[in-house]
């Protein structure tokens, strides 16, 4: 391995919704509202007991879903929730890192479930008091691969700034896209895995005043798959945002996540047992399977994602950050490696190497 230089994960906060619904109680919900779509409703629903899930939080209640709700009552929601999340994770992340909101140089908000201008950043900035010259760079449309992506973004700034502090925000409001008008495949699979959430990363650079420990982001590799613009994301239609999931997903994961992964370690000269800890999004039960296949690895060496994925379902961009939240709480050992990876939209892909 050659020389890096380093940013450091300082903190991580998180922060949850409060109406908490059981897998079985949502499974029940989409036979009602898919039976009529759907003859063979029976056949479809163990997507919702294979998924692993057992609960997921939201911004509103179940009954909430049962009703039909327009594009601007979904996004007036979105900005409220988003920003309540949003600075409850701060809050959280700040706390531990021993750092205040008027250190903060650098937000870089991440979310693709609503929209806002100004954006959901400069709200942030305003309800927690923080310096008016505060940087800010809002980051839209990147899906799952979103938390891993922004924490690369945020590596590079305070790489050439090494004295600053960078917040990552990450907010997903995955619940409030659902539409009650939509009765295909791919919205009862969205259904059965989603769920909302926010997190918050504090990044600074190396020359930082009163540094603190956490693990270094030695490097970062962003890759966009040509022609895959159609595999997942979303269709924005007149009820919102519809969403698009591919039934080619699978192969597609099979056939490149291996070769990318492999490529990855050989540029840093290492191989998969080279690394301790492997903080990955969890999709889904079959993308964590596809990890473990592809680095030839037990499936167990996975047990952070499977857990938040079981507790919180697939928050999008959010969730690989609550992963490595369970990571910075359990320890990452000293000179020990860690690979950061996650999938998204483009069809794309973000890894980061760390080290403790």
């Amino acid at each position: 391995m050659g020389r890096y230089i380093m940013s450091r994960i300082v903190a991580v906060g998180t922060s949850l919704p409060p109406y908490i619904l059981r897998q079985e109680e949502i499974s029940e919900f989409a036979r009602r509202l898919f039976s009529n779509s759907f003859r063979d409703i029976d056949r479809l629903l163990p997507v919702f007991q294979n998924s692993q899930v057992e609960m997921r939080h939201f911004c509103v209640p179940l009954e909430w879903f049962g009703e039909p709700h327009s594009f601007a009552e979904k996004n007036s929601l979105y900005q409220e929730c988003a920003l309540r999340l949003s600075v409850e994770a701060i809050k959280d992340c700040l706390e531990k890192a021993g750092r205040t909101a008027q250190e903060v140089d650098h937000i870089f908000f991440v979310s693709t479930t609503g929209m806002a201008t100004p954006s959901i950043d400069s709200r942030i900035i305003n309800e927690m008091g923080m310096n008016i010259h505060t940087k800010r760079t809002p980051v839209w449309g990147l899906g799952c691969a979103g938390g891993a992506a922004g924490l690369s973004r945020a590596k590079e700034y305070t790489t050439a700034y090494p004295e600053s502090h960078a917040l990552l925000v990450a907010v997903e409001c995955c619940g409030l896209t659902f539409q009650h008008e939509d009765k295909s495949k791919s919205n009862l699979v969205a259904t059965s895995i989603f769920a909302d959430g926010a997190a918050a990363v504090l990044i600074e650079g190396d020359k930082c005043e009163g540094r603190t420990k956490g693990p270094e982001i030695l490097h970062t590799m962003s890759t966009l798959w040509p022609e895959t613009e159609d595999v997942m994301g979303w269709d924005i239609n007149e009820h919102g945002l519809k969403v698009i999931f591919s039934r080619d997903i699978p192969s597609l994961v099979d056939k490149l996540l291996k070769p990318n992964i492999h490529s990855y370690l050989e540029m840093h000269q290492l191989q998969a047992s080279d690394i301790t800890h492997f903080i990955t999004h969890p999709g889904g039960r079959k993308v964590i399977e596809a990890y473990a296949e592809a680095l030839e690895i037990n499936i167990g060496r996975f047990a952070h994602a499977l857990d938040i994925l079981r507790r919180c379902g697939n928050m999008s961009s959010v969730t690989v950050l609550f992963v490595l939240k369970a990571f910075l709480e359990k320890g990452i050992g000293e000179g020990e490696l860690g690979l950061i990876t996650a999938l998204g939209p483009g069809f794309s892909s973000e890894l980061l190497l760390i080290r403790g």
